[in-house]
C-alpha cells in the first residue's frame, strides 16, 4: 500500500455504506481468530505434607547437631534420641530465635512426626519419574522421582506454581545440592510446600540458595554459607552446620488443603491495530494454574514487536506496515495448552489522503474527513481503511463485469 491513497465519492463506490456498519465489517475481517478451543483441565491434588509437630523446626537432628560459625536458625534446634548440640552457645557461634530441645519430649514426639511424614512422602505416586540432574529445569507441581538427585555447580532450578502448589522430590539415594546454586520460586508458590525425601544422606553446598523441607534418612550436612528457607530434618543421623542461615516457614496452610491445579485457556479479545512508528502494547492474558507462560508457535508479530513470555505483552514500535498473523500459545504443565491466532494490519504513519485533507495517524486513533454528496462523514480510521479495501475490490468486480459484457 502507498504512504496515501485518494478517496473518490463517486457513485463507483456504490451507494453509500455507513461508518458504524464498515467498521464493524473491517473488525471482523482483521479480528483475532481462535482455533479449536481446546479442552480445560482441572486436577486436585492432596495438600502439604504433614510433618506434625516437626513444623517450628528449623533443625532436627537424631544422633546430634553440630555448628560451626554464626549459622542463625529462624525456628527451633532439637535432637533426638541423641543428646549432644554443639556450637549454639551464643556469639560468635550460631543463634536461633526458638527453643532449643535437647532430648526432651518434644524433640521425640518430632522425630517420631518425621519418621511419618519421610514414609508418607516416599509412598506418593510420582508425576514424573526418572530424573536426575535438576539444572535448567522449570518445574510445575508434582511428585517427582529419581535416584540420587543433583543440582551442579552454579545451576539454577525455578519452582513455577502458586501459593498452594506443592512440590515433593523423591530421591531414592541422596541430594546433591551444588555451590552456589539457585532454587527460585514463581507465581506466589512459597517454601512451606517443597519437600525432599531423601533415601540416605543430603549435601547442601557452599553459598547455595536452598529452598524446601529436607527429610533425609541419614545425615544432612549445609556446607560454608548456605542458605536454607525451610527445615532440615534427620531421621537416623546428623545435622552438620556451618555459618548458615535457616528459616522455616510460618503461615502455611494445613495438611490436607486440597490443591487444584487447571490447565490454561486464553481470554484477551481482539488487539487493537499497530501503526508504523508508533508506540504499541497489548496484552494477552490467560487463566490456569499456576500462571501460564507465553511463546510464539506460528508465523511472526509485526517487525518491531516483541512478546514477553512471562507477562503476555506484545509491546515495541512497529516498523514496516502490513498484513502479520501470529499464534500465541500459552501453556503452565498441565495439559492441554491454549493457543489463538492473531491477525495485525500495521498502517503507515499517514494514509487515506481524501478530497478534503490527509486522515492522520496516532496512538490514540485517527479520523478523516470525506466529501461524500456534499456533506461531511467523519469516519474512524478502521473505517476509512475499509473504504479503500471495499473500492478496490469493487472496481475489480466492475472491471470484470466489463470484460464479460464485451465478450
Amino acid at each position: 500500500m502507498a504512504d496515501s491513497t485518494s478517496i473518490s465519492s463517486s457513485p463507483s463506490f456504490g451507494a453509500r455504506i455507513g461508518a458504524g456498519a464498515i467498521a464493524a465489517a473491517l473488525l471482523a475481517l482483521l479480528g483475532l481468530g481462535f482455533g479449536p478451543a481446546a479442552a480445560h483441565a482441572d486436577t486436585t491434588l492432596d495438600g502439604p505434607v504433614d510433618i506434625g509437630t516437626a513444623a517450628p523446626f528449623g533443625v532436627l537432628g537424631a544422633s546430634e547437631v553440630t555448628n560451626t560459625g554464626p549459622t542463625v536458625v529462624d525456628g527451633d534446634v532439637g535432637v533426638s534420641p541423641g543428646s549432644s548440640i554443639t556450637g549454639f552457645g551464643g556469639a560468635p557461634d550460631g543463634a536461633l530465635t526458638g527453643t532449643l530441645h535437647q532430648t526432651d519430649a518434644v524433640a521425640a514426639q518430632a522425630q517420631s512426626d518425621v519418621t511419618t511424614a519421610f514414609n508418607t512422602a516416599g509412598g506418593l505416586t510420582p508425576t514424573t519419574s526418572g530424573i536426575g540432574e535438576l539444572n535448567g529445569l522449570s518445574l510445575t507441581p508434582g511428585v517427582y522421582s529419581g535416584g540420587a538427585l543433583s543440582l551442579a555447580d552454579n545451576g539454577a532450578l525455578t519452582l513455577a506454581g502458586s501459593a498452594t502448589s506443592v512440590w515433593v522430590f523423591q530421591a531414592a539415594s541422596t541430594l546433591t545440592i551444588g555451590s552456589a546454586t539457585h532454587i527460585t520460586m514463581t507465581g506466589g508458590a512459597t517454601a512451606c510446600n517443597v519437600f525432599w525425601r531423601v533415601g540416605s544422606s543430603a549435601t547442601l553446598g557452599t553459598a547455595a540458595q536452598f529452598i524446601g523441607t529436607v527429610l533425609a534418612d541419614q545425615s544432612i550436612t549445609a556446607t560454608t554459607g548456605a542458605t536454607i528457607e525451610g527445615r532440615l530434618l534427620a531421621s537416623n543421623a546428623a545435622v552438620t552446620l556451618d555459618t548458615n542461615t535457616v528459616t522455616a516457614p510460618t503461615g502455611c496452610p494445613p495438611p490436607g488443603t486440597p490443591v487444584t491445579t487447571s490447565s490454561p485457556s486464553i481470554t484477551s479479545g481482539t488487539p487493537t491495530a499497530p501503526v508504523a512508528g508508533t508506540p504499541y502494547a497489548f496484552t494477552v492474558t490467560a487463566s490456569g494454574a499456576p500462571s501460564p507462560t507465553f511463546t510464539v508457535t506460528a508465523g511472526a508479530l509485526p517487525a518491531g514487536l516483541t512478546l514477553n513470555g512471562t507477562t503476555g505483552v506484545i509491546s515495541g514500535t512497529p516498523t514496516t506496515p502490513g498484513w502479520s498473523a501470529v499464534t500465541i500459545t500459552a501453556s503452565n504443565g498441565q495439559g492441554p495448552d491454549a493457543s489463538a491466532t492473531y491477525t495485525f494490519v500495521t498502517a503507515p504513519a499517514a494514509v487515506l489522503a481524501g478530497a478534503e485533507g490527509v486522515l492522520p495517524t496516532g496512538p490514540e486513533g485517527a479520523t478523516a474527513s470525506l466529501a461524500d454528496s456534499g456533506s461531511d462523514l467523519v469516519l474512524p480510521f478502521a473505517a476509512a481503511l475499509a473504504l479503500v479495501v471495499l473500492g478496490f475490490v469493487a472496481r475489480r468486480f466492475a472491471v470484470s463485469r466489463s470484460v464479460r459484457g464485451r465478450l
